[in-house]
C-alpha cells in the first residue's frame, strides 16, 4: 500500500464517497489509487471553480463532506472564490492538493508555490503531509475537521513522494462532534426578550434554524408571542413551500432593510448574525437594526440551534402551540405575455415541482420570487452565502450529485454563469437532473443598481461598457449545445412555460435562455 492508497481507503472508510476533481501530474498516484479502490465516485470539473463550488453544493444537500482534488498552488488558487462561498456557507470540504515531491521543491520548478499561503485564507485547517506513513492520519484529522459543526474546510497538501511512498496503516477519523448546548441563562434571556415584544420583537434564524424541526419551533414561538420570525438574506439551505413556516427574508437594499427593522426593539439571534449591509454606502448605515434595538444571542452558529429553540418554546409554554405562518398550497395562474420578473416568479410558483432544490444566483432578477413561490410544493432554496459570483452552476452540480432523485432548478444570471460555464459540460457528462434558467439581460444589472445607490447617477460610456455584456450578445442556446446540453430560448412567458415544462420532464440537464 502506498500513501495515495492509504488516503483513498481513509476517505472511503469515513463516508467521503465523492471526489470532485481536476487533477494534474503531481496527483497521478492518487488518480491511480482511485482506480484500484472501490467506493469513490469521481466527478470531473473542467475548471477548479466548478470543483470547489460543486463540493459546496454537495455538502448543503448531503450533509457530509466530499473531497476535492486540485493541482498545486495555481489549481487551488483557481478554486478559491467558491471556497470563499463554501466557507461562508459553513460547508464541510476536504481539499486534497497535490504538490511537488519534497526533494524537488528546492529547484523552484515553474509550478512551485506557497500552497499553505494560498490555502490558509479559505481553510479552517491546513497541513502538508510530511511522509507517506503520515498521510492516512493526516487525512483522518482533515475529515474530522470538515465534519465539525456546522462544517469546516480542511486542506491537505499531498507531496508527490508521500503519495507514491509506502504506507502501513489506515487511521480512523475522530468521532462526530456534537453541537454544544446553549446555556440556561441564554434561553431565559431570549424567552424574556420575545415574550412581551409582539411584532416589535424579531427572531432572526440562520443555518439549521431555517429548516426541519427548528423552523417549526420558531413558528410555535411566533404564534405564542406574536414576534416576527426572519431569515438572513441568504441561506445555505432554506426549507420553504406549502406546509412549512414562512419567514420574512431580511431585504438586500439598505433602505428596505432599515424600514423593516425600524420598529424592532428586541432582536434575538439563533444561528444568525446581527444584520448588516452587504456594502458600505455614503450616508447609509452599516448595521440594519436601529441603535436602540437590544440584540440577544440565543445560539451561535456552532451551537445546538434546534435544542435552543426547543428550550425557548418550552419556557414560553409554546411546545404544543400550532405554528404561525404555515404556508398553504397556492398555485398562481399561469401567466402570459412579455417576460417580466413578476411573471417569471408567478410561473415558478405555478410549475415548481415537489421536493425540488432551487439554487439561486439570479442576484437582482430573483429578489422578488419569494412571495410567488411561498405556496409552491415543499422545496429547498440554496443561495450564495459569500457573494462571490460563479456559484450557481457548480452548486447545482454538487446538489444534483448529492440528490439524484430530486429535480434541481437553477436560477442564474448571464454574467455570473460565464464565470463557471464549464459546469454545463460536467452536468451533461454525468447526466445530472438540472433545469437551468439563464436570465439574459446582457448586463451586470446589480452593478448598474449599485451605481445609482451610491449617488453617481446614469452611467457614461466607459461605465456602461464595463457594466454590460452585450456587443456581442451571448448566445446561451449555442453555448449549451456546444457542451452537449439540450437548450431552448424564451422571449415570452408562454414560451418560458413550454421550455420549463420540457426541462422538468427531462431526466438530464436542460438550459433555458430567458431573454429579459
Amino acid at each position: 500500500m502506498n500513501g495515495a492508497e492509504s488516503l483513498v481507503h481513509t476517505l472511503v472508510n469515513e463516508g467521503v464517497s465523492v471526489c470532485f476533481t481536476n487533477p494534474g501530474t503531481s496527483e497521478i498516484h492518487f488518480v491511480s489509487a482511485l482506480d484500484r479502490i472501490p467506493g469513490m465516485r469521481c466527478v470531473l470539473g473542467l475548471f477548479e471553480g466548478v470543483v470547489t463550488g460543486a463540493a459546496d453544493g454537495y455538502y448543503r444537500i448531503a450533509g457530509k463532506p466530499a473531497c476535492t482534488l486540485l493541482h498545486l498552488g495555481p489549481g487551488l488558487g483557481n478554486g478559491l472564490a467558491n471556497l470563499h462561498n463554501a466557507k461562508k456557507a459553513n460547508s464541510g470540504i476536504v481539499n486534497i492538493v497535490g504538490d511537488h515531491a519534497t526533494y524537488h521543491i528546492k529547484y523552484d520548478a515553474p509550478l512551485t508555490a506557497d500552497i499553505e499561503g494560498v490555502a490558509r485564507p479559505m481553510s479552517h485547517w491546513v497541513r502538508k503531509a510530511r511522509t507517506s506513513m503520515s498521510v492516512s492520519a493526516d487525512a483522518a484529522e482533515a475529515i474530522g475537521v470538515a465534519r465539525e459543526p456546522p462544517g469546516k474546510i480542511a486542506t491537505l497538501i499531498l507531496p508527490a513522494d508521500t503519495a507514491w511512498g509506502g504506507a502501513e496503516q489506515v487511521v480512523c477519523a475522530p468521532a462526530f462532534a456534537r453541537r454544544p448546548p446553549v446555556s440556561a441563562h441564554a434561553v431565559t434571556v431570549a424567552a424574556k426578550a420575545l415574550s412581551g415584544g409582539g411584532p416589535s420583537a424579531c427572531l432572526l434564524l440562520g443555518d439549521v434554524g431555517v429548516r426541519g424541526r427548528a423552523l417549526e419551533l420558531a413558528g410555535r414561538i411566533a404564534a405564542k408571542t406574536g414576534c416576527v420570525i426572519s431569515s438572513e438574506f441568504n441561506s445555505s439551505r432554506l426549507e420553504r413551500g406549502a406546509g412549512r413556516v414562512q419567514l420574512m427574508r431580511v431585504p438586500y437594499v439598505v433602505e428596505h432593510a432599515t424600514t423593516t427593522f425600524e420598529k424592532t426593539t428586541q432582536l434575538v439571534l439563533a444561528g444568525a448574525k446581527s444584520p448588516v449591509a452587504f456594502f458600505a454606502y455614503p450616508n447609509k448605515p452599516s448595521q440594519l437594526a436601529p441603535s436602540s434595538c437590544h440584540v440577544t444571542q440565543l445560539a451561535a452558529i456552532e451551537q445546538d440551534i434546534e435544542a435552543a429553540l426547543e428550550a425557548v418554546a418550552s419556557e414560553l409554554g409554546a411546545l404544543n402551540t400550532p405554528p404561525a405562518g404555515v404556508a398553504e398550497l397556492s398555485r398562481p395562474a399561469l401567466p402570459g405575455g412579455p417576460i417580466t420578473l413578476e411573471g417569471v416568479g408567478a410561473l415558478l410558483g405555478t410549475l415548481l415541482p415537489e421536493n425540488a432544490i432551487v439554487v439561486d444566483e439570479s442576484i437582482s432578477s430573483g429578489r422578488g420570487f419569494g412571495s410567488s413561490t411561498a405556496g409552491a410544493p415543499p422545496h429547498d432554496w440554496l443561495s450564495v452565502m459569500g457573494g462571490s459570483i460563479g456559484f450557481g452552476l457548480p452548486c447545482a452540480t454538487g446538489a444534483a450529485v448529492a440528490a439524484p432523485d430530486r429535480k434541481v432548478i437553477l436560477l442564474e444570471g448571464d454574467g455570473s454563469a460565464m464565470y463557471t460555464v464549464q459546469a454545463l459540460w460536467t452536468m451533461v457528462r454525468d447526466q445530472l437532473d438540472v433545469t437551468i434558467l439563464v436570465f439574459a439581460n446582457r448586463r451586470y444589472q446589480i452593478l448598474l443598481g449599485e451605481l445609482a445607490d451610491v449617488g453617481l447617477g446614469e452611467p457614461g460610456k466607459n461605465a456602461y461598457d464595463v457594466l454590460t455584456i452585450g456587443r456581442p450578445d451571448l448566445d446561451w442556446v449555442s453555448i449549451a449545445k456546444g457542451q452537449g446540453m439540450e437548450a431552448g430560448r424564451a422571449t415570452t412567458l408562454e414560451e418560458l412555460a413550454k421550455e420549463f415544462k420540457r426541462g422538468i420532464a427531462s431526466s438530464g440537464p436542460y438550459l433555458i435562455e430567458v431573454v429579459t
